[in-house]
This record gives C-alpha cells, structure tokens and sequence, in this order.
C-alpha cells in the first residue's frame, strides 16, 4: 500500500447528551448535542426507535443457508440503515464543511467519533452513505474515492490515553476451539506469519530449528487459550501487538444479554465465555498497586461480534468498547458475525502494513476496500469497527515507527549478504571461499535493497523536510558502500571464475560510485552534515575510486577545504551536544583524523593524526562503554580501512584507532 503524497486530515465529531453511558433508549424524541470542529453546538435526532433498531440489526446477520450475495433483504436493509445514518451525519453542517475543505485539498480525512452514549455504539456509523453536501453523495462514505475517509470510535475520557506506538513488535496470537468448534487458525498464522517474514534471519537450508527460534521471539502462539494462558503471557512479556481469533457467543450478566469471547477452559477444552471485562484484565497486566505494567498498542479480535454492544440497560459496552475503556489505545474488531475469509482477509491487510509502518487509519481505509472486493456480496466492509486513541504527535510516532522498521528491514538481508561473502567473519587472513550459486541470491539481495531504499527516498516525509532527505540519502549511500564491499569480496572469491570476477569487481565499482554519488546529494540538501562530509571524502578516497597516485594527490588538492570545514562542524557538535549524539561527534572527528593523511596537507603528520585518533576512541568508551552501537559502529568503519581499502597511508592509524576502541580482531599477528 502506497504512503499518500499528504498528511491526515482530523475530523472530530462528539455527539452528547445528559446522564449517564447506560441505561437509556434510543428515541427519535432524545435531543443529542453535536459538536465538530469550531462552529457552536447543533441538535440532532436519531431516527431509531430502539427496539425496530435491534430488529433491524438482527436483519443484518447472515443465514447459513444462503448465499449472501443472493440476500436481498439483507442488502436493502444495508443501504436503508446507510441512508438513515448519511442524513443525520447531514445534520450536523461543521462536519459537511470539514469534509469540503479536505475535498479540496485530496486529504484522507480520520473522522473521530467521541460517544458516551451506550445506545449510540449500537448504530452501525460504518454503513453511513452519503447524502447531499459528501464527496460522492449516494456513495457508502467510507468506501468512496473522491475524498478517503476512515472512520474510528473512541470513548469520551478526561485524560488521553498514554501510547507509544514506536516499540519493537512483539505479537501473542491467542485462538480456541472449544467444543469442536473451529476457526480458520491456520490462515491467521499465515498471515501473521507473513507479516513478520521480513524481519526474521534468512538462514540457510537445514536451520530450521534456529529459524523457528527467530520466529518465537517476535510471535507468540497460544492454541486453544484460555484466559488464564492470555492473562500469565501479557504480564511476563512486553506485547505490542495481541491477536484473538474466536467464536463470539452471547453471555447475560444482571439479566441481560451481552456478547462474549468463546476461549477455553482452563481444565477442559470445553466452551468458557469471557466479557469484555475479564478479557481487559487478562491483557492489561498490573502489579499490586494497580498500577499497569505492560499495555499492548494494538488489539485485533478476530471474533464476531465483539464489537456489539446489544444490551445499554447495564454497565459495560461491547469487548471493544470495555478493552478502549481499560486503557489499550487501540481496538479493532467487528460489530456482526464475519465470514472466515474476511476475517483472514483482515489479518492479513493489517499486519502486513502496520508492522511496515503504515499509519492505520490509512490501513483501515485499506482493508474496508478489500475487504469490499474481496468478500464479495457482504457487508465485512461495514462490520469493521475501531476504537483508537490518536494524540498530537500520533504521525511523527508512525514515521518513527516506519523508519525503525526499514533499517531493521534492510538490515536483515544485508547480514545475510555479509555472512553469505564472509563479511561477517572475525579472521581477517581468512582466503573467503563462496559457493557460486550464492552469487545470484546476492544479487537479488542487493536489488530488493536498492527498490527498498528508492521507496524510502521517495516517500513525501523525504521531500518536505530537508534533514530527513539527507538522512535517507546517507543511508541510501552507506548502503551502496555495503553492496561494493559485498561484491569485491565475491570478486575474490577463490571459488569464482574469471569471467564473473571481473563481472562481480564492475558491479562493486558501480555501488561505490553510487555510493559517492548519494552522498553528494546529501551535502547538496544538508551541506553542515558533518558526518555526510567524512563518508563523502572516505568514499573518494578508498583504492576503488582513487586508483592512482595521482588521483589521491588530486583530491588533496581539491578537498582539503571540505575536510576543514568537516572537523570544524564537528567540533562545534562536539562542544553543544550531550549523549549519544557526542559521542557520533567523537567518532567522526576520529575518522577525520585519519583522512587527514589524505587531505591535510603536507603539515599534517601521521605522528598527529594517531595522537588524535587514540585521544578520540578512548574518549568515545570512556563516554558510552564498550558495548554501544556508535562504538561497534566506528569499530566496523575502521575495519574497513585494513579489510576492505588496504592502504599504507592509513594502515597503522586504523590499528591504532581499533586498539583504542578494544577491538583485538584486526590486531597484527
């Protein structure tokens, strides 16, 4: 799915009345107060009387004996209770103003809808069609293309909810099956499993067991859960994300009726109905002082009509409703019955994209078009019903999260690269012997990086904000020079023939051109990027590029000034910053240090350079300790120097530099 060229369009509309959530009819006689946007406060009435609303719902709900495609009865009831929904949302003229101004603007709109009312959760806002004055009038309102709108629940609270939505995933898959029943569990863990394939280790044939061991620590799987399993896994880890695929059943409570999760028995497999109520508890795990410990993010309930209010008379919506009210930011689950596939279908859509940092309200939008293609002649589309907690800084968390995810993305196949060509390996004497075949697999390592990386760059967040575009361009730039390193070494190979040696040595030439040439691109965008500099004129300076004498002596001659200007920059970082931001400072004046014999001039001596690069690299453990990545970091770049861009000009100063650092792997023997 495709990031929209814009941001997210907020649309809140809070519909109120007096007393209390419960308890409390539906009428067209009860007034309800309207607020949206900055116009003053409008009543509106709901043209439901409460009972012919139920009887309406229950139309609703699917016949195992026809085709649903065939339904009509079913159908017309969708578009009526659609119609009537569009012309109270026509009541309210802010939200037709609202909804004009992002028309204009081609805006995916979140519409908010703040409800107290218990009775107002029964009506299913999902199926609302357009009237006069919405994008595409006559058009189910959030199927439409002209002006995308999402549409998600909250519930009205005094304080906003906590969320952190920029944590590592970790994923607890819970189903049951009690009483013979079952689910399509295996096509969930498909999905789920497929979502997270991108970020387990690509391990050779015959690591199966190591494999799997990958998986587990990102996937949790409970078959046939019950709630004490769900309640003892939520408070030993930290889930992100938990995924519950069950039966819906009706349960009373006080006499009345409600819908419940059908899980399993502690002692048997026989059916235990669990409420909204016990289900928050499980989840959410607190200490003796109440105080919560771990919270998922995301909750998915793959389980019909776990979005049903039914009964307003007692205390408690739907699982939803109660999950949102017991402090988990977001709920996503169906207000009626779900078709197996369609809840498959869900699964899939939502994982997929969420783990790739897709925002969710665009991957609501999403998975309603799909699941409207897709689950042919239902209304699953409709049936979706979220309940979220969207604070300020919501999209800067996403594009966090996002980011985050791309370099562990990238990351993976890079470490298959290395281990692949022996990048990884510690004995630098080491002759490298490549099995053959592994040379297409790199290439097609090499190229899924390259389309990741131009997605990246081109995403809109890269071309409105200057400091993100040169970042994405150095990571682009420092990728390439992983690609060149990777290709010299198949180059190498004693395995490979002549013929594909000099193919393998062309192509690393080209990532290293590339290399240098994206790194110019991020001078250009953020030219006081001091560390963007020093990878700039290492790229230039390493044997690959700089073949010749003569071509080392030209670049002394015509960047010694950008070298200059790159450990003034540093130092003033040095001098203003604090943490781990000092110590990357460190780090490049180190490397600096290094490049000066390059491009210092004649009155720059190497005798200089190792007192600074030593000064630096013990400054840089004694500020983090030996275990930091921005140590591990510049003990790699300095590897670098000794394995992959051999020169006696620098040689002995890269020793130096990794002595300081600790590191014993590049020692001379």
């Amino acid at each position: 799915m495709n990031t929209p060229n814009n941001k997210i369009r907020k649309v809140k509309l809070e519909l109120l009345r007096p007393g209390p959530a419960h308890n409390q009819l539906l009428s067209p006689l009860t007034p309800y107060i309207a607020l949206c946007g900055e116009d003053g406060p409008v009543t509106v009435q709901m043209p439901f009387e409460h009972r012919q609303l139920l009887m309406r719902l229950r139309r609703l709900r699917y016949e195992s004996n026809k085709d649903p495609a065939k339904d009509e009865q079913r159908q017309a009831e969708v578009r009526d209770i659609g119609e009537a929904i569009g012309r109270v949302l026509g009541q309210v003229p802010a939200l037709l103003s609202e909804l004009g101004e992002a028309t204009q603007a081609s805006k995916l709109v979140h519409l908010t809808l703040s409800l107290s009312a218990f009775e107002l959760g029964l009506i299913p806002f999902e199926f609302a069609i357009g009237t006069d004055g919405f994008p595409c009038a006559g058009s189910p309102l959030f199927l439409q293309t002209r002006t995308p709108i999402t549409i998600t629940r909250e519930i009205r609270r005094g304080h906003p909810l906590p969320i952190n939505w920029n944590r590592p995933p970790r994923i607890l898959f819970a189903f049951a099956e009690p009483d013979g029943l079952v689910v399509p569990a295996q096509a969930h863990l498909q999905a789920l499993r497929s979502a997270i394939e991108p970020w387990v280790k690509i391990r050779n044939q015959g690591e199966s067991k190591e494999r799997v061991d990958d998986v587990k620590k990102i996937l949790t799987i409970l078959p046939n859960a019950n709630l004490k399993q769900i309640r003892e896994a939520c408070a030993t880890t930290e889930y992100t994300h938990v995924h519950i695929l069950a039966h819906g059943a009706p349960l009373e409570d006080s006499g009345e009726k409600h819908y419940g999760v059908a899980l399993c028995n502690e002692l048997d497999q026989s059916k235990d109905i669990a409420d909204g109520e016990r289900l928050a508890i499980a989840l959410t795990a607190r200490d003796a002082a109440g105080n919560m410990r771990f919270c998922p993010t995301l909750v998915t309930l793959a389980t019909c009509d776990s979005g049903n209010i039914e009964s307003v008379l007692t205390p408690g919506g739907s699982i939803a409703h109660e999950l949102h009210g017991a402090g988990i930011p977001w709920v996503i689950a169906s207000q009626f019955p779900l078709w197996m596939r369609a809840s498959s279908i869900a699964a899939e859509v939502l994982y997929s994209c969420v783990l790739n940092g897709i925002d969710p309200r665009r991957v609501l939008y999403e998975l309603r078009q799909r699941l409207r293609t897709d689950s042919s002649g239902t209304h699953d589309w409709a049936s979706i019903v979220a309940y979220t907690t969207v604070p300020e800084d919501f999209e800067q968390q996403v594009g966090a999260f996002r980011d985050k995810q791309i370099r562990a993305k990238l990351e993976i196949k890079f470490k298959r690269i290395d281990e692949l060509v022996g990048a990884d390996d510690d004995d630098i004497e080491k002759s490298a012997s490549i099995p053959e075949d592994c040379g297409k697999e790199i290439e097609d390592l090499c190229k899924s990086i390259r389309v990741d990386l131009k997605a990246w760059r081109e995403e809109p967040e890269a071309n409105g904000a200057l400091n993100i575009k040169a970042e994405r361009l150095g990571m682009s730039a420092a990728s390439e020079k992983r690609i060149g390193i990777a290709y010299y070494l198949l180059a190498e190979s004693q395995s490979i023939d002549p013929d594909k040696n000099v193919k393998w040595k062309t192509e690393g030439k080209k990532a290293y051109q590339s290399s240098r040439e994206f790194y110019r691109e991020a001078l250009e965008v953020e030219p006081f990027n001091d560390w963007a500099i020093t990878q700039f004129l290492s790229i230039l300076a390493t044997p690959i590029l700089a073949e010749k004498e003569e071509d080392v002596k030209a670049l002394a001659k015509d960047y010694s000034e950008w070298w200059i200007a790159a450990r003034q920059i540093a130092e003033w970082k040095l001098r203003k910053s604090v943490g781990v931001d000092q110590a990357w400072a460190i780090g490049t004046l180190a490397e600096l240090a290094l490049l000066g014999v390059v491009y210092g001039g004649i009155n720059y001596k190497k005798k200089q350079a190792e007192v600074e690069i030593t000064r630096h690299c013990k400054e840089l453990c004694k500020l983090l300790g030996s275990d930091a990545f921005a140590i591990f970091s510049t003990r790699r770049q300095f590897g670098r120097y000794i394995r992959y861009w051999k020169s006696d000009k620098w040689d002995e100063l890269a020793h130096s530099a990794l002595k300081a650092l600790g590191d014993k792997t590049f020692e001379k023997r």
